[in-house]
């Protein structure tokens, strides 16, 4: 018995209804395609926010309103820099998360939201591999080791004897449990193998005061919140925590010289949320390696203590790992306990 199974085929009607239907397929794909191609070419076409998670004044703050008055005049659309404190960097995460992922949306933060904060707190609200993407490294900000002229240190090898002389009696002060500046100096002390006495405050406005009054022995602070009393006699600038000699300040040793791969210069970045078009970030990328390399901005960073970088998305995912990895040596060196 042969069974035949055979399949009808459409008629003329619908023939047709099929070769419109692929037709508008058709013209609907071109459409999208030029769409995406048109959105990529004239991207931005209205103003760019810059998200800072700290108050106006603080180096990330000063670093995106510097880079934004550069990126607007070469792009001709305004970049706005908007201040969101507050949660350790979790108001302003949720403030890039909840935006549009159009491109149009930034956050320009110091290391600590990256490198610091996920190691130091448990149950963090924002992932940084998961919720955002790398940008650019736009600067860098090393910090000084300086010494109060009292204690009769004037050089870092004078320094590291000291503190390896006797264990826990020399005392430092820092701005604050967690920052930059109280990490620094305890993988200095775990790289000298001693141990240094930790007075917290509340940023460098109190801890280089209390250096110059001889209350500590020894603070990490920027250049510029050291260097006036370093004319004056009252404080001595022995090193610098980025990874070699700063351009602020080439007499002046690096760590780095003594402990090879010491680097904890404090950065500066642009990130946007998962998802945003990769155009955007490879355009806004661009802008920013063009506005650090400007001479004028090259000037202005410089009386700042601030170092251009202007690095790739690529460059700067990179650096993120790298920073996270020796902050994380840090705050096991520290014993650093959160609730």
């Amino acid at each position: 018995m042969t069974i035949r199974c055979t399949a009808a085929w459409p008629g003329p009607g619908a023939r047709r209804t099929l070769h419109a239907l692929a037709a508008a397929a058709a013209i609907a794909l071109i459409c999208c395609t030029a769409r995406a191609a048109e959105t990529a070419s004239q991207f931005p076409s209205h103003a760019i926010r810059f998200i800072v998670p700290y108050a106006a004044g603080g180096l990330p703050d000063t670093v995106a309103r510097v880079v934004a008055q550069r990126v607007t005049s070469s792009l001709g659309q305004s970049v706005v820099v908007e201040n969101k404190p507050g949660a350790n960097g979790v108001i302003a995460a949720q403030a890039l998360m909840s935006s549009p992922r159009d491109g149009y949306t930034y956050l320009v933060t110091d290391g600590s939201m990256m490198s610091i904060n996920p190691t130091l707190y448990k149950d963090l609200a924002y992932d940084p591999k998961r919720d955002f993407v790398p940008v650019s490294l736009i600067a860098t900000s090393p910090l000084f080791l300086a010494t109060s002229a009292q204690t009769g240190i004037t050089t870092l090898q004078q320094f590291v004897e000291r503190a390896q002389a006797a264990p826990g009696k020399m005392n430092y002060g820092s701005s604050g449990v967690g920052s930059s500046h109280h990490l620094t100096m305890e993988a200095l002390a775990l790289g000298l193998h001693t141990t240094l006495t930790h007075v917290p405050f509340r940023g460098s406005g109190q801890s280089v005061p209390a250096l110059v009054g001889n209350q500590v022995e020894v603070v990490f602070a920027a250049l510029p919140s050291l260097s006036g009393f370093a004319d004056k006699g009252q404080v001595k600038i022995l090193a610098t925590n980025g990874g070699k000699r700063s351009a602020l300040a080439p007499d002046i040793p690096a760590i780095a010289e003594i402990l090879p791969g010491f680097n904890f210069a404090v950065t500066v970045g642009a990130l946007a949320a998962t998802g945003v078009p990769d155009y955007a970030v490879q355009r806004v990328s661009a802008e920013i390696a063009k506005a650090v390399k400007d001479p004028a901005v090259i000037k202005q960073f410089s009386t700042l203590g601030i170092e251009p970088v202007g690095g790739s998305p690529k460059g700067y995912a990179a650096a993120i790992d790298d920073e996270a990895q020796r902050y994380a040596g840090a705050i096991k060196a520290a014993n650093i306990k959160t609730e």
